[in-house]
């Protein structure tokens, strides 16, 4: 990719923008799929939008994918009972989506079936559609919870269901 292409980009991306591709009432409803996603698995969704990277962060060459793993850190998502925790990332200026899932879960469904879920993520995003996107990935991530590890009565909620805006 074009270093200077990225840099305007992010540059001129504003975190208005992404307030408007993700108003509060889409943010509202993509929290209350992670919540009702949860009640068929033990495992833990994370959705993290970000508008765009620093001067700094791009002058390094940070990708979508390390930040997606810095955030997935950061907000520890690695720290379920079951290492079963999922983090979808959305970086808007680069217009990537990126998923990082703990060793529990990513052990069982793998690197291509969660490529394979960020583009169809992406392919929604790209017609503008973010609702349904960001929902139809929850769902598909869930899924793939459900099936390694299905809900067994009450368990706790380790992880927030609401989104996160950075």
């Amino acid at each position: 990719m074009n270093w200077l292409k990225r840099f305007i980009r992010h540059v001129w991306m504003s975190p208005l923008i992404l307030k408007r591709q993700f108003p509060s009432d889409t943010l509202a409803v993509i929290g209350r799929a992670v919540t009702e996603s949860e009640k068929s698995h033990r495992g833990q969704v994370r959705f993290v939008l970000e508008a765009e990277l620093t001067t700094g962060q791009l002058w390094t060459g940070v990708s979508a994918r390390q930040r997606a793993i810095d955030v997935f850190s950061l907000l520890r998502v690695w720290d379920t009972e079951e290492n079963n925790g999922v983090l979808v990332y959305l970086l808007l200026a680069d217009r990537k989506v990126e998923i990082v899932a703990d060793r529990g879960i990513h052990r069982h469904a793998g690197d291509e079936r969660w490529r394979a879920i960020c583009r169809e993520i992406e392919h929604h995003y790209r017609k503008g559609d973010f609702l349904t996107g960001s929902v139809t990935g929850i769902q598909k991530i869930s899924a793939e919870l459900a099936f390694y590890f299905p809900a067994k009565g009450e368990h706790a909620n380790e992880q927030s269901d609401a989104p996160v805006v950075l």
